[in-house]
Parts: C-alpha cells; sequence; structure tokens
C-alpha cells in the first residue's frame, strides 16, 4: 500500500513538472519569437525553408557530382519561364502515375500539370506580396494568397503547414523576402485537357 501511494504521489508530482515545463516552455518560445532582430528573424526563415525542403521544387537544379545540385543564382525561382516542357504522356496519367520534371520544378498527375512558384523577393515572385497573402497561401493553399482564387495543386504540400504558427510564417516571409531577386515569370498551370 504504501508503495502504491508513493507511486501515485510520485507520478502526479512528474505530471505536474512536465504541464508547468511545457506551459513555461511555449511562453519562452513565444516570447523569444517577438524579441528576434531581422537578422535572427531570417536566420530562422532560413531554417525553416531549408527543412521544409522548399528548395526541392521551388530551385532549378543541374546535375553535378552528387547528382541534382540547386543553381545558386537561380534559388527559389521556380520553373525557368523560357524552359520548354514537353508533353506529358497521358496514358501514364490514366494509369495512375505522378510525372517530374528533371529538376522537380513541374509536376504532372490527374490535377494537369503544375509549376513550381517564384519565392524570390522579385516582384514576378513574392516581392509584392503581404505577410498576409504569404500567410493564406501556406496555410490556406490559396494561389498567390489571394482570398478568392483557385486552391495550390499538388505537389505543393500546403495542407502539412496548415497549423504553422505566424511567428514562424513571419520568419520564412522575412528570409524570401531577402533573398536576391530573380525575374522569373513562372507559365500558368496547364489543366488535364489542354496537356493531351
Amino acid at each position: 500500500m504504501k508503495k502504491a501511494l508513493w507511486f501515485s504521489v510520485m507520478s502526479l508530482g512528474a505530471f505536474i513538472l512536465l504541464l508547468t515545463g511545457c506551459r513555461n516552455s511555449s511562453k519562452t518560445a513565444i516570447a523569444e519569437n517577438t524579441e528576434l532582430s531581422v537578422t535572427q528573424l531570417i536566420e530562422k526563415g532560413n531554417y525553416f525553408v531549408t527543412i521544409m525542403g522548399c528548395n526541392d521544387c521551388h530551385s532549378p537544379k543541374e546535375l553535378g557530382p552528387q547528382g541534382p545540385e540547386v543553381v545558386p543564382d537561380l534559388m527559389l525561382s521556380g520553373y525557368p519561364a523560357l524552359r520548354p516542357f514537353k508533353k506529358v504522356d497521358p496514358e501514364l496519367i490514366k494509369k495512375g502515375w505522378i510525372l517530374f520534371d528533371a529538376d522537380l520544378t513541374a509536376a504532372a498527375g490527374p490535377w494537369g500539370v503544375s509549376f513550381a512558384a517564384n519565392l524570390t523577393s522579385d516582384q514576378t515572385g513574392i516581392g509584392n506580396w503581404t505577410e498576409e497573402n504569404f500567410r493564406r497561401a501556406l496555410k490556406e493553399g490559396r494561389y498567390k494568397g489571394l482570398e478568392a482564387s483557385r486552391m495550390l495543386l499538388p505537389p505543393m504540400p500546403w495542407t502539412n503547414f496548415t497549423g504553422i504558427s505566424n511567428d514562424d510564417i513571419k520568419a520564412i516571409f522575412q528570409y524570401l523576402k531577402s533573398t536576391k531577386p530573380v525575374s522569373n515569370v513562372v507559365p500558368l498551370s496547364i489543366s488535364p485537357v489542354q496537356n493531351q
């Protein structure tokens, strides 16, 4: 009986410590985000862009010794506007295939063909966007972050980001606004009918 009571008291104490620690750490995290300098905010945004894999689709690549490598001067500029796009065999799509171009900046599937957006600070990218546009695009999946626009197309995994905090969105947006502007008007998506 003494052991059971001792175990219950210790378990309750550990639970209270855990709860208090979680509450305090979340308050600290919120306080830390509001106190970040612009440089720290940009560094945090760069960190998120890196771990979220934004370069995987939004950066043109060329083949290097380790495979596809981001072209530094085109980082985050999306599908190159001057690159010809080959038609996709509709039979492959009907058989359930989803196809990517060689550097992953374009994808074809049942939705048609989608092209990775320019995320650089240029006006052909997100240069004219507000933070609210960016938040709407990332959390609500709205094209160009416009309230009445269409939904973002696959493979953009916007549904993975619906729970991202506004502080983290602010950091990512600040980083993207600090990037080298690359003028690149990404083509509009192609509907399945147009692609055939």
